[in-house]
């Protein structure tokens, strides 16, 4: 039976006090929903002694409303919530809905999914099976056991909003003790699974801000996973159109569940004023399958995952046509 770590949990007031509380206890962990940092500290992932606490900060962080030409939505609201409120955003309440099973979905956050840890078949293990095999870059170890020689973690980023968020072009806002911040989600990302993103350690991400534009562009969400409930994915992807008169006047499709950062798909801009129909889907499935490369960083085989990628893009992109 795995146990937790003896940790003392802080409960701040307000947003600016628990950056405070960020910055005057190192190695401070923000807890949210908790379904993530809960079972990684069993798994003795992290050396921290402190755990912030956001649950009391849900009147301040947890809304879903439009303001300044945005989608405003609070870091507190449950993944629940947006499955049912965020229905404006069709791809993202889709993906919300697809994310762990229920419990799970009315425990955990936005912010707690978009900050997710990454995840590879070599760390979230127990102590006692990481120790055996002489640990890894992500955590007490010097070697990659998936890129042999690898001096970079390739943990696999494995949260279902990121790429829904990333394709309808959000930004997000992160407050510190200095101020605040809004910065574009595709610049909140970094290709390293040890801390795959820019926030600093007494950083907190509060919003997300979504164009109001983003509302009327051709969207969904695919999701592969190897159980039809409950599982991470082992391959998600989301793709955003905008379509005139029957012809794409824009794209993005972005990829995750295969690296430590989302892959927003390169060189789409040629696509614009072709017909919206199926040849854009195959060729949008050619580039991405081109583009991305799984890797053996978590428990599928990573040749089906390549195979299966421009599938999944075909099926999601005709289905975003189709709305």
């Amino acid at each position: 039976m795995m146990t937790l770590p003896a940790v003392e949990v802080l409960r701040p007031g307000s947003v600016a006090e628990a950056v405070e509380l960020l910055r005057d206890k190192p190695g401070a962990r923000v807890l949210a929903g908790g379904t993530d940092i809960v079972p990684n500290l069993k798994y003795g992932m992290y050396e921290t002694q402190h755990l912030v606490a956001l649950r009391g900060l849900s009147k301040e962080l947890r809304y879903v409303r439009e303001e300044d030409d945005f989608v405003k939505l609070g870091a507190l609201c449950s993944i629940d919530q947006l499955s049912r409120e965020a229905s404006m955003l069709p791809a993202l309440a889709d993906a919300c809905a697809q994310i762990a099973g229920p419990q799970l979905r009315r425990m955990g956050t936005l912010g707690g999914n978009l900050c997710l840890d990454t995840r590879c078949v070599y760390i979230n293990q127990t102590y006692f099976w990481r120790s055996a095999l002489g640990f890894c870059l992500k955590k007490d170890g010097t070697l990659c056991h998936v890129v042999k020689g690898g001096k970079r973690c390739v943990a696999a980023a494995s949260n279902d909003t990121a790429p829904v968020l990333l394709a309808l072009g959000a930004s997000v806002r992160l407050v510190s003790p200095r101020g605040e911040r809004i910065l574009p989600l595709r610049d909140f990302y970094l290709q390293d699974g040890v801390h795959n993103t820019v926030l600093q350690s007494d950083e907190l991400l509060v919003e997300v801000r979504v164009p109001v534009r983003a509302r009327s562009l051709k969207q969904a969400f695919g999701k592969l996973r190897m159980r039809a409930a409950i599982d991470f994915p082992a391959l998600n992807l989301a793709v955003a159109l905008e379509v005139a008169q029957g012809a794409v006047k824009s794209v993005a499709l972005c990829v995750s569940a295969i690296a430590a950062r989302p892959a927003l798909i390169r060189g789409l801009e040629d696509l614009a004023g072709r017909p919206a129909d199926a040849r854009v889907a195959e060729e949008l499935a050619r580039r991405a399958q081109k583009q991305c490369k799984p890797l053996t960083n978590i428990g599928v085989d990573p040749e089906w995952r390549r195979e299966v990628l421009p599938v999944l893009v075909r099926r999601t992109v005709s289905r975003a046509l189709q709305d």
